[in-house]
């Protein structure tokens, strides 16, 4: 008998566009002789599913079960596809926990921890061979803030949202001028901002994921985007950014970042596939630590999809191999 998949999306922020055309892929990959699919949309005011005659039905949040012709339909396990809140900061996590669930993705702690980046950072920050750019995290939209910006770090520099994602709310900043327009667009998406200051280097983005207790490492993506850096817009818009797979590296940096990328998906305990961003600083060849993406976009413009692809895998096969390895955990 087939097992019964709620495939989750949507969500409660700017990314649930995003999270919704990755579920539209997931669904049409999802190996259908193996999996039966649901699709289940959560909203601020409902979750429900989506039948293919468009006819809602609501969730019920007792047991995350739905009615469909009638009769009561449970669920076996959840492939979660919802980017930023409630799926990806640890809230949709623990409430699965709570009714007994197995899900795709990383647990309740793991999940809010890596939504922060600066706690992350705090964490990943003694791995061998990997660094972090100096930074400062902001809890409060100030002129005393703004001023520390100022004194403390050495621009340019980034402003981005704490725990957003999808790039949105992010600025680069070169003068001292435009620092309070940035802070105000970061603080306008999270009441916490992370500034971080600029480091050279060419841009990269390595997903992982566990299969029978072993971490698999994928070829890592180059970011080659027109626009000065890898925003909302290059990151979903096709043509804006080049994106190369696998990177051009040489095989000792290939195998160094390997070897730290499996070491940060075990210090922060992550499940399921994962995405790590990262500079290879241009002078010293370092790597230095952007950001964890503990639910990774699956559109077709995503990163996942093409190093899945380059070890000769299929993106159904990939798939099947996430679910059954949540049944394992």
């Amino acid at each position: 008998m087939k097992k019964k998949i709620a495939l989750v999306t949507g969500g409660f922020t700017g990314e649930s566009v995003v999270s919704l055309k990755s579920a539209a892929v997931v669904e049409t990959q999802i190996d259908r002789e193996r999996y039966d699919v649901y699709k289940i949309i959560i909203e601020k005011e409902n979750w429900f599913y989506a039948a293919e005659d468009g006819t809602p039905s609501l969730v019920d949040l007792n047991d995350f079960s739905i009615q469909v012709d009638g009769k009561k339909v449970t669920f076996d396990g959840v492939f979660n596809i919802l980017h930023g809140s409630p799926g990806e900061d640890g809230k949709l996590a623990g409430y699965f926990d709570m009714v007994g669930l197995p899900y795709t993705t990383c647990d309740a702690l793991t999940s809010a921890i890596t939504m922060n980046k600066g706690y992350t950072k705090a964490i990943v920050q003694d791995i061998e061979g990997l660094e972090v750019a100096n930074s400062l995290q902001l809890f409060k939209n100030s002129p005393k803030n703004t001023q520390r910006v100022i004194d403390e770090l050495t621009l340019p520099y980034f402003v981005k949202p704490n725990n957003g994602g999808s790039s949105i709310g992010m600025s680069k900043v070169k003068s001292e001028g435009e620092v309070q327009e940035a802070l105000d667009k970061a603080f306008a998406e999270d009441n916490q901002v992370l500034i971080e200051e600029f480091v050279s280097g060419r841009e990269f983005s390595i997903g992982m994921y566990m299969v029978n207790g072993e971490v698999i490492v994928l070829p890592a993506t180059e970011i080659v985007s027109s626009k000065e850096f890898f925003d909302f817009e290059a990151k979903y818009t096709a043509g804006v950014t080049e994106e190369i797979t696998p990177g051009r590296m040489s095989e000792e940096e290939v195998n160094r970042v390997r070897e730290v990328a499996r070491k940060v998906y075990l210090k922060l305990n992550c499940k399921g596939a994962v995405r790590m961003d990262y500079f290879l600083e241009k002078e010293t060849g370092k790597i230095f630590f952007i950001e964890i993406n503990t639910v990774p976009g699956q559109t077709e413009t995503s990163l996942i999809s093409q190093q899945v692809r380059a070890i000769g895998k299929t993106v159904k096969e990939f798939y099947t191999e996430i679910i059954e390895e949540m049944w394992k955990q």
